[in-house]
Order: structure tokens, then sequence, then C-alpha cells
């Protein structure tokens, strides 16, 4: 029995959304747009961009207002395609451009004045180049080996009793000294979240390097949290 189409009571992106989760669906949605992937969607991507520019270019805005569906429709596919594989969703998307715009603005969102124009583009391209390295710390973040770290957490924590000062002093210079200079380049990315995870560390403890119950729950806590932030 054929469902009825998401209603048109949503708001107009909802049920864009709904829409392409209904294709997308494999029990009973459209065998073609299941079977797509990114690789296979990317050429229409292409194609509907230069589709907006060429309206553009005849000043064309009825048609120009149905390009940018078109081309609103190939974002709401790869995200969904996204959804999909676990990686991101629509929302992800918003947020991260959204996230973007507020950075690259400064003199919009927060307290940064540009004498002219040339300065504000030449600002630009230090935050788009301050992103790029940021992103590559990312990366390089990502790759530390949460798994195994973890894993030596738990073992230092049975350990914690037997040998507690050195056992502790490795595990701070690893976890404070060593992950979290490196994590402060993810806020480019992960913004708040990551200040709510290395704000938990109690201040006067990266100061003073203190080992003890507080440092170890610390250390266990934030790298845990850490972990599930990268995944």
């Amino acid at each position: 029995m054929t469902r009825p189409a998401p209603s048109d009571d949503l708001e107009p992106i909802d049920r864009l959304l709904a829409i392409m989760a209904r294709l997308r669906d494999r029990q009973d949605g459209c065998p073609w747009d299941v079977e797509q992937t990114f690789a296979t969607i990317a050429p229409y991507t292409v194609e509907e961009a230069y589709e907006v520019a060429d309206a553009i270019e005849r000043g064309d805005l009825l048609d120009l207002k149905e390009e940018l569906g078109d081309l609103l429709l190939q974002v709401v596919f790869h995200a969904r395609m996204g959804e999909e594989a676990g990686a991101f969703d629509f929302d992800d998307v918003a947020r991260a451009i959204n996230d973007k715009m507020v950075r690259r603005h400064p003199h919009v969102f927060a307290d940064e004045n540009y004498a002219s124009l040339a300065d504000q583009k030449a600002g630009w391209e230090q935050l788009k180049a301050a992103e790029r390295q940021a992103k590559a710390k990312a990366a390089k973040l990502a790759g530390y080996g949460w798994a195994s770290l973890l894993e030596r957490i738990e073992n230092t924590r049975l350990q914690f009793r037997r040998d507690t000062h050195a056992t502790v002093l490795d595990l701070y210079h690893d976890v404070v000294i060593g992950i979290i200079p490196s994590a402060y380049a993810y806020l480019t990315f992960s913004g708040s979240e990551l200040h709510r995870i290395v704000d938990q560390v109690p201040k006067d403890l990266l100061q003073s390097g203190c080992v003890g119950p507080a440092m170890m729950f610390c250390c266990i806590q934030l790298a845990r949290d850490l972990q599930a932030l990268v995944r």
C-alpha cells in the first residue's frame, strides 16, 4: 500500500527532509534514489551548481528560484546519506556553516574592527589559514589512539594504589600536557563542546601538576569525553 507524501503542513525544509528520507527508504522508497552514493550523486551536484550560475547569468530570477531548489536537494541528498552512514545529518551541515559564518565575521559578531575592505579580506584569509591549520592538527588529534589511551587509563586506575606517584605523573603528562594543547586545536570545529570538556579539569590541578585521586579522576573523565567527542 502506497503511503501518502509528507504533509504540506510541515515547514518547507522539514518536508523536503522527510521526502528525501522516504525516497531513500529501502522498503518502499525509490529504487534509483536508494542505490545512489556520494560518488554517483556528485556529478549532479556540480551540474546543478552550473545551472544556478547559468540562471544568474541570464538574469532569470524565476528559473534561479527553481535551480536553487534543485541545488538544495543535492545538499539534502548528501546529508541524508551522511546520516545513514552515521557521519553527519542536515542539522550538522547547517550548524557547521552557521559556526563558520560567525567565526569568519568577527567584525559583525564580535569586537574586531577592520580599517578597510582590503583589511577585511586579509582578515578573512588569515581566518581561513588558521582553520586549515587547526583542521590539520585536529586530524592528528583524531588519530591519537583513543582506545589504547583509555585502556591505559583503566589499567592505571587498577594500579593506582601500588605506584601512585610515578603512574599518575606519567598519565598526567600524556593526558593533560600532551592532549589538552592539541585538543584546543579542535576548538575551531567543536567550540563550546570542547570548552565544556576541558573546563572540567580544575585549573589548580593544571597549574600545580599535583597527583592523587582528584587528578586520577580528571584524567579518566577527560579521556573518556574526548574519546566520545572524536568519535
